[in-house]
Order: structure tokens, then sequence, then C-alpha cells
């Protein structure tokens, strides 16, 4: 066992039994590489990722190239999920050398944690143009002993260069009708109008575009935008990127028409694109959205939910394919003969139904299970015990590993996700769920000072700080969580966190948000990046719920801080909206007010108040807030004042710091949320 067997990220202890003697990022491992005058090895991975487990029985396990590293270079492993501020920092400088980037990352490093060669994989033998990785570990140690000088000069220059670089300039102002427009306009042009989505292959789930257009076409009713996000919710629900059997996506399809999807199921993902698939039912009533949110939320809470109530971060993309390897898709991929053993005479009605061909979708005759028939009518009660007996096999496979690590930021969404699902359908099982995650993230990440932890695992608090995000979703979690419930202490915490971000994150000068707090370790430069990639970017994030926080609240500096964040989206949007949808999301929640709404009633067992609180939910009017309870309570700040209206519950809809008159009936208010 090496030094990984004290940490808590699973994808560190896949490491502990390693030859190499890995060393965890600490002040001490770059200390002993000062001690013996070594070269630093910057392994990057995490643990659901294909490529970082192949390297790892490639080369990690192997005894003479751990042999190699022991004796030349101080070997450090980081789990890019615990530290995104050091992932951020060296990828950038991967990406600026190289122009690409991706995980394993390899980065070559002296003792002062300047990088000086980059790269990702490398096998074990030369192979397609690649050195292999012991003619990479001989040529960097061969430069660090005969060319100090100029290992030095090249580290200099990178750590200058990178400290040059600016994140664009941001306006002074946050976008309007012009620049959100130009963004929509943007997105049509990248369109796949045959297929759904954006670009070509590889295919990424655009969840945060996807916000973007139910809330652009909400708030200007453009059919365009509502169509785009109609059909890619469309494609990628029917596709292999979905589960067919257990709900829940994979990451990103291989190919542009979502077939066959690379297989590991990401938290973040999956609580995005439940709450996506719940928006979509919320503007359209599709039986396929509401199928789809639901079933993603089940396959959260059944998955991926741990003992303490939290959520965990991933699930595998390989498992062991019945022989002893283990295989990407394994788990999930059918072969015609597999259907029969299960199905017997229905095995043909389910390889029509499911895309199941001899030739197969995937590797060696198997296929990834989709619905590609539109046309033609089948048994639904049939299908069903189709779906039930095939789910009950697979169920009898070898499971894909799952990363149980708690990572603050995701877990923020999926209490929003389940928070919402569960009120918009009538289950309230999957508000308890996300309640129990609420409470995990307040006793276990979030300390006396409201500074929030990045990760647990097993409810053991990890060593890292909290990064923009996590404050960031953390707060949009609660805020979800406040509306639906109407327990106004989610308000609270929301606001604690955003106070640290107003604190600790943020530009005074600017406004602008950098990913780490003022106080965090440092790094060869403090990263900033607002663009949305898999997740939204803490800096969109927390731009989108000091706006929510400010709309519950009045605070004139949360919303000011809102405002200013936004100025990048002004920026970013028309040129590359695709990267900041989130971003676009939050700007149409300011144009459109947000609207608040203030719900009243004699309590919560009250049929009436319960309608009308429901309805509030179900309003499409972009980042719209909603708080409910008694006149007399105190729990939300938009209840002062508000009376019942000659005894009747009341819903109190305001916007733009203009309120209108009371009504008291669900029709009525719905009238006010669109």
């Amino acid at each position: 066992m090496n030094r990984l067997a004290h940490e808590t990220s699973p994808y560190l202890l896949q490491h502990a039994d390693n030859p190499v003697d890995w060393w965890p990022w600490s002040a001490e491992a770059f200390a002993e590489a000062r001690r013996t005058n070594r070269p630093v090895l910057l392994s990057v991975g995490y643990s659901s990722c294909h490529w970082c487990h192949v390297m790892a029985h490639e080369s990690f396990e192997d005894e003479a190239t751990a042999g190699y590293l022991n004796e030349h270079f101080v070997s450090v492993k980081v789990d890019r999920e615990e530290r995104p501020d050091v992932d951020a920092v060296y990828m950038e400088a991967v990406q600026a050398a190289t122009g690409h980037g991706g995980w394993p990352m390899t980065v070559f490093l002296t003792p002062d944690a300047e990088p000086f060669y980059f790269g990702t994989y490398y096998p074990p033998a030369p192979r397609h143009g690649m050195p292999s990785f012991r003619q990479v570990l001989e040529g960097v140690q061969q430069a660090w002993t005969t060319r100090r000088d100029e290992v030095g000069e090249v580290a200099g220059k990178i750590v200058r260069d990178l400290a040059q670089r600016e994140i664009v300039r941001q306006a002074a102002e946050a976008p309007g009708e012009q620049e959100l427009a130009q963004a929509l306009l943007g997105l049509t042009r990248e369109y796949d109008p045959q297929r759904g989505g954006f670009g070509g292959a590889p295919k990424f789930p655009p969840s945060m575009v996807l916000e973007f257009l139910l809330r652009h076409h909400a708030r200007t009713g453009a059919e365009g935008a509502l169509q785009m996000a109609v059909d890619t919710g469309e494609r990628m629900a029917r596709g292999g990127i979905y589960d067919q059997l257990g709900g829940g996506f994979a990451r990103y399809s291989v190919d542009r028409d979502w077939v066959v999807p690379h297989f590991e199921k990401m938290l973040y993902d999956n609580a995005l694109l439940c709450r996506v698939y719940a928006h979509l039912w919320r503007a359209t009533g599709s039986d396929l959205a509401r199928r789809v949110a639901l079933e993603t939320a089940d396959f959260l809470v059944r998955e991926l939910r741990t003992p303490e109530g939290g959520f965990a971060s991933a699930l595998d993309a390989d498992s062991d394919d019945g022989t002893g390897r283990h295989v990407e898709g394994a788990y999930y991929v059918w072969t015609p003969a597999q259907l029969r053993d299960v199905l017997g005479d229905d095995a043909e009605l389910a390889a029509q139904y499911f895309g199941v061909t001899e030739e197969g979708t995937f590797e060696h005759g198997q296929s990834v299970l989709r619905l590609p028939q539109t046309e033609g009518v089948f048994d639904a009660e049939k299908i069903a015990s189709v779906r039930r007996r095939l789910f009950d096999a697979r169920a009898r496979r070898p499971a894909p590993g799952r990363d149980d690590k708690i990572v603050a930021a995701w877990n923020g969404l999926a209490v929003a996700a389940l928070a919402e699902t569960g009120a918009y359908f009538g289950r309230p099982d999957l508000v308890e769920a996300a309640l129990g995650a609420a409470d995990l993230l307040v006793r276990v990440h979030l300390d006396e000072h409201a500074r929030l932890a990045r990760t647990s695992k097993d409810g053991r608090v990890g060593p890292n700080a909290g990064v923009l995000e996590d404050y960031g979703d953390v707060a949009e979690g609660f805020l979800a969580l406040a509306s639906v419930t109407g327990e106004g202490v989610w308000l609270d915490f929301a606001g604690l966190l955003l106070d640290q971000v107003l604190a600790r994150f943020t530009d005074p000068e600017t406004g602008a948000l950098f990913d780490t707090a003022s106080d965090a370790e440092r790094l060869i430069r403090r990263p900033q990046d607002p663009t949305d990639n898999a997740a939204p970017s803490g800096w969109t994030a927390a731009a989108g719920a000091l706006l929510g926080y400010a709309a519950h609240t009045g605070s004139e500096a949360h919303r000011v801080a809102a405002e200013r964040a936004l100025g990048v989206v002004k920026t970013l949007g028309p040129r590359v909206p695709r990267f900041i949808g989130w971003g676009l999301a939050v700007a149409e929640a300011l144009l459109d007010g947000p609207r608040e709404v203030a719900v009243v009633g004699p309590g919560p067992d009250d049929e009436r108040t319960a309608a009308l609180h429901r309805t509030a939910l179900l309003g499409a009017a972009p980042g719209a807030v909603v708080a409910c309870g008694t006149p007399d309570g105190d729990e939300f700040p938009l209840l002062a004042g508000r009376t019942l209206i000659d005894g009747a519950p009341a819903a109190y809809v305001c916007r733009g710091f203009v309120c209108d008159l009371p009504v008291t009936g669900p029709e009525a208010l719905r009238a006010k949320l669109v």
C-alpha cells in the first residue's frame, strides 16, 4: 500500500495498491521533490474514466515502470473531481501547449509546481504515432538531468504566459434582448435538425442550452426555441445514450445519432437532465418528457443514493463481462441470443422494439437498447413486461463500479432536480430524497463559518475546500428546496453560502468571479472560467443563485452582484452560446424579472393553498421564485404583509418592483405566470 491508502477519494484508493509510490497533492510532496531534486509527475483522472483505468493497468500496475518512476520522480495522483482547481490550472496549460486536453492528464512539474512537459494518455509501447510512457519518462528524466536550465526557462515561460492570459473581458452590464436573440441565432446555426442536439460526434447532452431554450420560449413565445428543445429531448430519450431499462443518461454519444454512448453515468448529467425533462414536461405536457424525468429521478435514488443520504458521483463505464474481463458497456448491451435466453417467444418483439440486430450497433454483435421505431403500434403491457424481465435479468450481471464520493456541487444539482420533479408529479418520496441530500450537505459539508467542503465519503468530510461551483450549485439546490417545501431555513442556508461568494470569490472592482476563494491554496494561477461545460460553471451557477436569492429577499447587493457577473454572458453569449447555456438561462430570468410569487394560506394541509402552491411551481416564467406559508409566518421575506383574501388562500405576484392584485384561484394565478 502507498500513501493513497489514507485518502477518501475512490479514484485515489483505486491506486493505493499500485507499486508506484504515489503522493496525494500536498505541500509535503513538493517538499520531497525539492529535497531529492526530482521532477514531479502529476497524474490527474477520475474513477469512471475508461482510459484512466487503461493507463493504470498498463503502466502504474507495472513493476518495471513503477520502479523507474520511484527512482526518478515524485509521483502525485489527483482526483479531478476532488480538486477541480488543480485540474483546471494544469488543463489550461496542457491545452495551451498541445491544442487539446483530456483525461488521464499527465503533466511534469518542477518542485515549485511549474509545468514543463504535457500529455494525456501514453501507451506502454509506441502506438499510432504516440511515444510509449517509458520513452516519455526517460526523455523527461534526461532533460531534467542534462538540460536543467532549459527546463527552468520553459517552465518559467509557461507560468508567465498563463499569468498573462485573461478571460474575455466582461461587459459592464448584463445581456439584453439583442444578445439573447443573437445567441438563439447562433444555436440555430449549429443545430442538427435531423438528429437533434448541436455539432457533430461526439455529441454531448446539451442540458443547460435546453434550459435556455425553454426559458427563452417561455419569455418570448419563440416557437423555434421550443422546437429545438423538444426534438433534442426526444432524440436523446429514444437513443442509446438513455438507459431504456433503468433510466438515466450516459456521459455522451460517440456518434451523431445518439446510438452508442460512452457508458459511464455521471451524477451531474443526470441531475441536470432530470430537471430539464421535468421543465420540458411543464412546457409541453409531453408524456415522454414526464416518463424520462421520473425514470431518471428513480435512477438517481435507486442507484446513486448513499446510506448517508447523499448521491454518489458516478457509475463506471466498465464492468465484468462474465469472463472476468472488465469491458466497456458490458452491463448494458444485448445480443439476440441473450434476448431469447431471457424472453423466449417475446425476444423477436423486444429486438424489433429496442433495435437489437444480429450485426449489432456496438462491438462483437452486441446492441445498445434504443427506441428506433417511430411508427407502428406496440402492446404497452407486453412492452412493460419485456422491460421488467430484461431489467431483472440485467440486475444479475456484475454491476459497474460506483464512485461513492459525495461532491457538494453535484449534490446541489440533484437536490434541485429531485425537489422540483417530486413537486411536479406528486412524488413526495423524491422531495424527501432531496431533503436527505440537503441535510447531509449541511451536517457534513458546511462548517460553523458557513464554508463548504468539496467532498465527503461514508459520512466523513474530505480535506479539500469547496470551490465556486459548490457554493453556487448548493445554493441553487437550497433555493429550489425552499420553494418546494415552504421551509425558509433553506433560504437562510442559501444566503449564508452566497455571502461567502460575495466575500471570498468576487472581484470587488469588476464583479468578476473566481473559481477559488481569496484565501484558498495558491496555485500557479487562480482559476477563473465562466464557460459552462459538463455542468454550469461556478460563475454562472453563482449568478443564478444570487439572482434567485435577491428575488426572494429584495437584497440589492445580491442582485447587483448577479447583474455584474452576467456581464460575461453579454460578451460570450452571442459568440459561443453552446458554452454559456446556463448563463443565458440566468439572463432570461433577469429579463423576466424574475417574478416573485407569494402564496399564503391557513396551513400546510389546506387543499386550496396546496393548489395555489402547485400552480406557482408549475409556472414557466424564467427563474420565478415561490414562497409559501401562513400570513403570520416569518419563513420568507416575500410573505411579509401578505394576508388572506376574505378568509381564502391567496397568491401575490410581483415583477420588476411592481406587484399585481392578489388572486385566489389557480387559473387566475396561472394567467399571471405566462
